[in-house]
């Protein structure tokens, strides 16, 4: 049996990251990444009265009535960053309330996963057994941490220039640079910078380190 070596707790935060089995593509459209971030924006909430599949079949007023109501619940994480890529994802999570980041996983997942077998017509399970947590221990490793979640569109070549990366939109690193979104705890990371044109350049001078580093990262990592 599987086992978690890292013990995730609320109040900690930690950098989680999961990908499918056997590198399968688990994204294959826009309409397949806007799941994703619908489902786990719906399980960042404690205690939905519906699961996700039952409320997205709801007519669309009733839909904007339900997720008004929940979100007058408290989160039970607080979302730091996120990136979403082809046949992975990764984020910076705080846990805040009841099983905190293991029951977000665990809806999250298994929600996503029922989505992807039903339309592409596959059994058995998407996603590696266990999600990796690696907790942050100082400042410095949190925004760095942030720098290379933000930066995989970039390290994995799926677009080739810092400003293309603004535009990426699976992930939070758009909502930083312009304020967007409110459901993200930016501020745990923005504190740290003067501007947001400090993160940008802080993002930006890592590129082609990070690029190289991905490119060894199977000779210097179990």
């Amino acid at each position: 049996m599987a086992y978690r070596k890292t013990l995730v707790v609320n109040g900690e935060i930690y950098h989680v990251y999961n990908r499918s089995n056997g590198q399968q593509q688990i994204f294959l459209s826009a309409k397949d990444y806007q799941r994703a971030i619908d489902v786990f924006r719906f399980y960042q909430y404690d205690n939905p009265s519906l699961r996700f599949s039952f409320y997205n079949r709801l007519p669309q007023d009733q839909k904007a009535e339900f997720l008004e109501n929940l979100y007058l619940n408290k989160p039970i994480v607080e979302i730091i960053c996120f990136c979403l890529m082809p046949n992975h994802f990764h984020f910076l999570l705080k846990g805040v309330e009841g099983r905190g980041i293991n029951q977000f996983m665990s809806n999250f997942q298994n929600s996503f996963a029922k989505y992807f077998n039903i339309k592409t017509n596959r059994t058995g399970s998407l996603f590696q057994q266990n999600f990796r947590a690696v907790r942050i221990e100082s400042d410095e490793q949190l925004i760095h941490v942030s720098r290379y979640i933000h930066l995989n569109p970039m390290t994995a070549f799926l677009i080739k220039t810092i400003e293309e990366l603004e535009n990426y939109p699976w992930s939070s690193y758009s909502d930083y640079i312009r304020r967007e979104k409110t459901y993200l705890r930016k501020d745990i990371i923005l504190d740290s910078f003067r501007s947001i044109a400090d993160y940008k350049k802080f993002v930006a001078n890592q590129v082609d380190y990070q690029r190289k580093l991905d490119r060894i990262k199977h000779l210097i990592l179990e």
